[in-house]
């Protein structure tokens, strides 16, 4: 058994090596440098918004502040799917929680439970605009805890 998971440790260690050596020129032989430069010009063309999380309580109270059980804050496009997270360690977090660079769109947005698993979590979908950015230069989204140990 010490052996097959040696064997299999040393392969993924080949592997790595030998994909880490590629040079990214191999990668993009095929590629015309004018669909390039386009690609990157729409690319920073698009605008994205700076979200800030917060937490409704159990009694309906908004907070900004604060340590809280919070694996990560997600927005998830409701029209691509994409997800954004803000990951941060998968245990407490300090409020408010920070995501920069979500373009406009409709998002659901909700949080995933801290390492501790004492409080659940909802979720909200609303639109991000220009039309929702408060004077802080911000999109605030509380999303709702549904359950606290």
């Amino acid at each position: 058994m010490k052996i097959s998971i040696l064997k299999t440790m040393a392969f993924a260690a080949l592997s790595v090596a030998a994909f880490s050596c590629s040079s990214n020129n191999d990668l993009m032989a095929d590629v015309q440098p004018n669909v390039n430069s386009e690609v990157a010009k729409e690319a920073s063309k698009t605008k994205t918004y700076k979200i800030r999380f917060g937490l409704v309580s159990l009694d309906g109270t908004k907070t900004l502040s604060g340590n809280h059980d919070v694996g990560s804050f997600l927005a998830e496009n409701t029209v691509t799917g994409e997800v954004y997270d803000t990951y941060y360690s998968g245990g407490f977090q300090t409020l408010p929680g920070y995501y920069e660079g979500i373009p406009a769109g409709t998002y659901r947005f909700s949080a995933m439970q801290g390492q501790g698993g004492w409080t659940g979590y909802g979720s909200v979908t609303g639109t991000v605009s220009d039309a929702q950015i408060d004077a802080e230069g911000y999109i605030t989204v509380y999303i709702p805890v549904t359950w606290a140990e």
